[in-house]
């Protein structure tokens, strides 16, 4: 039985000057905060593998004098629409999924669910309303992309059971948040590359590291409720394994970008990522969740500073 006041409207882990509290009307933020609107790093963290495969694919169309820019701007308003979309559709999921562990863990007791603001009833049409908004996003795209798009689902829905059967539930994160890697290189040349496969998965590297980083706020909580992680695994080691884990995104993305024949701005990126990544371990204190939560948000700024590298890297930039 959960002991929250059901007549709270606001979560402990989002913050309260969200404009999903100023501009929204208040019957609506229940909802808002099942979709996560009020925490936009989740869909930000989405859609940066997106806008960096599309970016990546765009400087090898345009290098061969056949890029559509008005095309490659229209994919990119799709992916920021999708993504905004499938992760509130994935977050009410994994919030349905995880109903009962919410109610137990402190940082997740005031969500909409456990606290009883909002039925699984209406959680479920929600989510069925966002995952449409998510199904038309796709259909703009070409036939191959939407059958890839299609085939991700699959990930998607065992994702929050993963953290039941494995320490990694981090990994099959990566899977699933990372999938716009392959994405935007298929939705401007209908095809996959090993350009694309490479940028894939430096993305899934980067997602574990960045999770891993997120999870140690529960840690404890987790421990006993018997949830597993990547945190909880790694333990006091964790900055060694970040090390390795970052250390194979900028290797991965390095060789992606080399593949692609994308000019030195893209190149410069990955040297600042890697400034940035190298500071997050550094001050790193995994026993202190505030700072947990802020060096997570920071690698939003990691997402955009490689998307501007790959869009100043295009030809005729």
């Amino acid at each position: 039985m959960s002991t929250v006041d059901p007549n709270l409207d606001r979560v402990s882990d989002a913050p309260s000057d969200n404009f999903v509290y100023r501009a929204l009307p208040r019957w609506i933020w229940p909802y808002a905060q099942l979709a996560r609107w009020d925490r936009p790093i989740g869909w930000e963290l989405l859609m940066w593998p997106c806008f960096w495969s599309s970016a990546l694919a765009a400087n090898v169309l345009a290098a061969e004098g056949r890029l559509s820019v008005p095309l490659f701007a229209f994919h990119l308003v799709l992916f920021f629409v999708g993504s905004v979309a499938m992760r509130g559709a994935g977050c009410t999921y994994n919030d349905l999924v995880d109903h009962e562990i919410d109610d137990q863990v402190a940082r997740t007791r005031s969500r909409p669910l456990p606290s009883g603001r909002v039925t699984r009833r209406d959680a479920k049409i929600f989510m069925l309303l966002q995952a449409l908004v998510g199904l038309a996003v796709l259909l703009c795209f070409n036939g191959f992309s939407i059958v890839l798009g299609i085939l991700s689902l699959a990930i998607v829905a065992i994702y929050p059971f993963a953290k039941r059967f494995t320490d990694w539930p981090q990994f099959f994160l990566g899977l699933a948040f990372s999938w716009g890697g392959l994405m935007g290189w298929a939705g401007l040349h209908g095809t996959l590359s090993l350009s694309a496969v490479l940028l894939y998965c430096g993305a899934v590297a980067w997602t574990i590291g960045y999770d891993t980083i997120y999870a140690h706020q529960d840690k404890e909580d987790d421990a006993l409720v018997g949830v597993r992680s990547t945190a909880r695994l790694f333990g006091d080691d964790t900055k060694i394994w970040l090390a390795g884990l970052y250390g194979l995104t900028l290797i991965l993305l390095l060789a992606s970008f080399i593949s692609a024949g994308v000019a030195f701005p893209a190149i410069l990126a990955l040297l600042v990522a890697a400034g940035l990544f190298a500071w997050q371990i550094r001050v790193l204190d995994i026993d202190d969740g505030a700072q947990c939560l802020s060096l997570f948000k920071s690698n939003g700024r990691i997402g955009l500073i490689l998307f501007v590298g790959l869009v100043v890297s295009l030809p005729f930039a």
